[in-house]
């Protein structure tokens, strides 16, 4: 799981770049871009906390 979460936060933010810039040009790149990266940040928030709290249960 954390292999996934470090693999997306250099995946999302460059899909996002690619559509973004697709769609609306340079300036829809950077915007998505950002929402890919702000996408990767809280997966990888929702894999730390849940293996948080695998860790507790023993």
């Amino acid at each position: 799981m954390a292999a996934l979460g470090c693999l997306l936060l250099m995946i999302l933010p460059i899909i996002g770049f690619l559509a973004g810039q697709l769609l609306a040009g340079m300036d829809g790149a950077w915007i998505g871009a950002a929402i890919g990266l702000i996408g990767a940040i809280g997966f990888s928030a929702v894999t730390f906390y849940a293996l948080l709290q695998a860790g507790r249960r023993r």
